[in-house]
């Protein structure tokens, strides 16, 4: 229980209406800008942006790996 309770400070809560009741709460769009992302959406680009740097850190690695051992003369 205590892992989850970190997972939630890690990820802050996406939701701009806070407490606020649902019947004060705009409809999407009522107020402008109508295009504005859905919680959904900015935590799935969240975590594509993370996944994306971890993936991109640890392909640098192996590249970095590569020309050294080239240029070493190790096989």
């Amino acid at each position: 229980m205590r892992r989850l309770e970190g997972l939630r400070q890690l990820f802050s809560d996406l939701n701009l209406n806070g407490g606020t009741p649902v019947r004060v709460q705009p409809l999407l769009g009522e107020w402008e800008p109508r295009r504005v992302p859905t919680t959904k959406q900015k935590k799935r680009a969240r975590i594509t942006v993370s996944v994306a740097f971890v993936v991109s850190v640890v392909a640098l690695f192996y590249l970095g790996n590569f020309f050294y051992k080239a240029l070493m003369g190790i096989s």
